[in-house]
């Protein structure tokens, strides 16, 4: 059958226009949400180079003040799962945007309060809010794509964003530089970025049903209580409850040591997250073909122990960086290889669940941080907290190269 001349060139031509302007939609929703998703990183990461400042002229109590940066990851950790289920019945987008508005409004009242009680409590709800944005993002992503596509999508996403952490302490501090304050103002954010879902973003049509057959809600239970996993979940908050003693307590220690600024705390922190994102992506898996997954974990955790053990006795700015970048290589040979070994462990029908819950173990050990060594610093002094989570380090590493549980 032969086609008309006319028409069908025009027909190609009309429709290779609809799927170019499609494709270009696609793109344009996909960084909204990619830049949705990077204020959930930005949560913790923007106050921490200005925590002293708040600690000084607010007089705070040494015993607490770390809550302030690590409170969000508390309340983000349990909301994330509950607005998860409520944008799956009520629609993403009327989830993400209301938590939008909230995000920006919650984290920018934290400028205009002087009460700790409500400062704790106003950081909390904003990481309630939070969670409700990483929910409605993570599921908007996951609608929009399918198969091989999604992975890929789901994993650059991933990787942005915690890319985009090392941007934010710098961010914080430079803003924060003239006024503690002034670094709050980064969460008004939200309020552009909820316009610019309600105007460009659409909801999926897709049939939904329940993240897990019953099937698999029993299947998951029983993974979650092997020995082996829990293990790995233990390990996982450790090496969160490290990094946070680095991240809340680096910058008040700079701050009496040295009279670090907001700016320059921002750039030691910024850099420790540059040796993580730089052996996570290039030497993490060769170490540990070397030295096998556990001493892979070890080493990395032997590395945390000691680098944040030599922090109270370093002055030089340079052997400051120095300890931070090797700091962040330990990071960063652990975060893969624990994340690796729970989906190595993990049934394929379970392994997405596995893995968000890990994730919610590494927040729930960046909120105990400051719970555990925050009366260590009110008690025994400041260096002690970095003794302290040294210690911890050491005793994982040793764990870790002990004999696996069963599985």
């Amino acid at each position: 059958m032969t086609q008309d001349p006319s028409i069908s060139p025009l027909s190609r031509g009309l429709s290779k226009q609809i799927e170019k302007f499609a494709a270009q939609e696609r793109f344009h929703q996909f960084l909204i949400l990619l830049m949705a998703g990077c204020l959930t990183t930005m949560t913790g990461g923007v106050v921490s180079p200005v925590l002293p400042e708040m600690v000084q002229q607010l007089d705070l109590d040494p015993k607490w003040a770390g809550t302030l940066v690590s409170v969000h990851a508390l309340t983000s950790a349990l909301m994330t799962p509950v607005m998860g289920i409520v944008a799956d019945r009520v629609g993403k987008l009327r989830v993400m945007i209301p938590c939008l508005i909230f995000y920006a409004l919650f984290g920018t009242a934290a400028a205009f309060i002087t009460s700790f009680p409500l400062l704790l409590a106003t950081r909390g709800l904003l990481g309630a809010a939070s969670g409700g944005v990483a929910a409605a993002t993570i599921g908007l992503l996951g609608s929009m794509y399918d198969g091989e596509r999604r992975s890929r999508i789901l994993g650059y996403a991933t990787s942005v964003m915690t890319t985009s952490a090392i941007f934010f302490p710098l961010l914080g501090g430079w803003v924060g530089g003239s006024h503690w304050q002034y670094a709050f103002y980064l969460y008004a954010l939200g309020i552009p970025l909820a316009a610019l879902a309600l105007i460009r973003l659409k909801e999926p049509q897709t049939l939904s049903g329940s993240l897990l057959e019953l099937n698999q809600g029993q299947q998951l239970g029983k993974v979650l209580f092997k020995p082996a996993i829990l293990r790995l979940y233990l390990f996982i908050t450790i090496a969160a409850v490290i990094v946070y003693a680095v991240v809340i307590y680096t910058p008040i220690y700079l701050k009496v040591a040295i009279n670090a600024d907001p700016m320059l705390n921002g750039f030691v922190l910024a850099v420790r997250l540059v040796g993580a994102a730089i052996v996570s992506a290039l030497g993490a898996s060769r170490l540990s073909r070397r030295m096998g997954p556990n001493g892979a974990i070890a080493f990395g955790f032997s590395l945390m122990a000691l680098t944040v053990a030599t922090i109270p006795v370093l002055t030089n700015i340079y052997l400051i960086v120095a300890t931070a970048i090797l700091f962040g290589v330990g990071f960063g040979v652990i975060t893969p290889n624990l994340y690796d070994a729970l989906a190595e462990r993990s049934p394929s029908e379970v392994r997405a669940s596995v893995l968000a819950i890990g994730t919610g173990f590494n927040s729930l050990g960046q909120f105990a941080s400051p719970v555990l060594l925050g009366p260590i610093w009110k008690s025994v002094g400041l260096p002690w907290v970095f003794y302290v989570a040294g210690g911890i380090g050491m005793v994982a590493a040793v764990l870790s190269l002990t004999r696996q549980p069963t599985e």
